[in-house]
């Protein structure tokens, strides 16, 4: 019984539980952006979680999976901007447009193998790019603006700020606990044996290659879900979302919360968010106390500290935030 007490699973319940509650937290502190800054960690938690199905337990790291939450963005965008703003026809569409574009890269990045697969991904991921600068008619670089949300028939209001954010929520913790019963099922064994050592699986008769390929697509798919949620919540998609820079971003939240645990991606998500938002404001309050002037300059420096804190994370906390919890449990 003990062992369900431990340090991490406290954090990780308590962690839970202060999402589920962030609308009431927004209200009682009279601070509506509290609501929206949390939705936005949640969307890009189901994208951070994706990325460690594929990276942290079948050791594909992919430098496109930002990708996905272009496609999926673009694919509401597009279709509301063409007067399709049903949830039963703009969902299903960007989801399959992501498995299409996943079973693509995946077919041909999941023959090679290292910096080889990273530059086929980021390729991949970069053609997307582009083509959604070319698009014109869709706002090109400038991006497209979607005003109207996406429509459940009148079954949910996404345009609620509440209900939006318990939507997106729940999304999480289905995508938590889809994530959890694949690596603890027989194909998550064979993607994680595929990742140490890929010969010996296909020597005892596993086809790796397929199951490797399926775990891809389905990553692709809930990144997907995560660009659909992303473009209805800011009512706005643009080629940016897709850059290669927001791939590192996922790939930085993956590994400050933990790469091969199926809640660590959630850990880094908050952590790298909430550093984002509130570090400025506590360099300016620390400097201003320091020297007794305003440091309104300074807080467009709080990237020197938080790269600093990141380094340190993945040189002394192995496992990030989660495998920092877990070895604190055990001393």
């Amino acid at each position: 019984m003990s062992r369900l007490f431990t340090v991490r699973n406290v954090v990780v319940v308590a962690l839970l539980i202060f999402l589920a509650l962030v609308p009431f937290f927004a209200v009682l502190t009279g601070n509506a952006f509290l609501t929206t800054l949390f939705t936005r960690i949640v969307i890009l938690a189901i994208a951070a979680v994706s990325l460690n199905l594929i990276m942290g337990f079948g050791g594909m790291v992919s430098f496109g999976h930002a990708a996905y939450l272009g496609i999926g963005g673009y694919a509401v965008g597009i279709l509301a901007y063409e007067k399709v703003t049903s949830a039963f026809i703009q969902w299903p569409v960007a989801l399959v447009a992501c498995a299409i574009f996943a079973l693509i890269t995946g077919a041909l990045s999941l023959r090679t193998r290292g910096v080889y697969f990273i530059m086929i991904t980021l390729a991949f991921a970069q053609m997307i790019y582009y083509v959604g600068v070319s698009l014109d008619r869709y706002g090109a670089d400038d991006g497209l603006t979607i005003y109207t949300r996406s429509q459940f028939a009148g079954l949910i209001n996404l345009s609620n700020r509440t209900v939006f954010y318990y939507f997106c929520f729940a999304c999480l913790m289905g995508t938590i606990y889809l994530v959890w019963r694949m690596v603890n099922s027989r194909f998550g064994m064979v993607i994680q044996g595929a990742r140490s050592n890929d010969r010996r699986m296909r020597s005892i008769g596993f086809p790796t290659y397929r199951y490797r390929l399926v775990c891809f697509v389905i990553a692709g798919v809930l990144c997907g879900l995560s660009g659909v949620l992303l473009a209805n919540q800011a009512d706005f998609i643009s080629p940016a979302t897709m850059h290669w820079t927001r791939s590192g971003d996922l790939i930085v939240m993956a590994v400050l919360g933990g790469m091969g645990s199926v809640i660590g991606p959630v850990m880094g998500a908050v952590a790298l968010l909430v550093l984002e938002e509130t570090l400025p404001h506590i360099i300016g309050a620390v400097g201003g106390f320091v020297t007794g002037k305003s440091m309104v300059a300074a807080k467009e420096y709080w990237a020197l500290i938080l790269g600093p804190m990141l380094l340190l994370v993945v040189l002394f906390a192995r496992g990030g935030i989660d495998g920092l919890l877990r070895r604190f449990g055990r001393d």
